[in-house]
C-alpha cells in the first residue's frame, strides 16, 4: 500500500523539475517601463516557441503591460519585476502597449 503512494510522489517530483527545467530554458526578454514607455519598444522573438517576458517597473506608479493577440495582462508596482510566460507565436508582429500610459507605452513583437 506504501508503494503506490510513494512512488506516485516520486513521479509527481519528477514531473515537476522536469517542467521547471523546461521553463528556466525558454527563452527570455526583458523589458523595462519608464517614463511611461517600454524598453526596448520593439522585441524579435523565435516563432512558435515559447517565451518569457520580465517586465522591470522603474515608473513611478504601477504599469499595465498588455497585448491583444494573444491576450496577456501582467499588471506591474512600481519598483517591480514580474514575467509572463507567452504561447508560440506565429511568423508576424503582434502589437503590445502600456493601458496606464497608452499614448506612450507602446511597442511589438516580432517573431521570425
Amino acid at each position: 500500500m506504501i508503494f503506490p503512494r510513494l512512488l506516485a510522489r516520486v513521479l509527481g517530483i519528477v514531473a515537476l523539475t522536469a517542467s521547471s527545467a523546461v521553463q528556466a530554458d525558454l527563452p527570455t526578454f526583458q523589458v523595462v517601463a519608464e517614463n511611461g514607455r517600454f524598453t526596448p519598444d520593439t522585441i524579435t522573438v523565435p516563432a512558435n516557441t515559447r517565451f518569457r517576458l520580465q517586465l522591470t517597473n522603474r515608473n513611478a506608479g504601477p504599469e499595465e503591460f498588455e497585448t491583444t493577440s494573444p491576450f496577456k495582462e501582467l499588471v506591474v508596482g512600481p519598483g517591480v519585476t514580474r514575467s509572463t510566460i507567452f504561447p508560440p507565436l506565429k511568423p508576424g508582429t503582434y502589437p503590445f502597449f502600456g493601458e496606464f500610459h497608452p499614448d506612450t507605452a507602446k511597442g511589438r513583437f516580432v517573431a521570425q
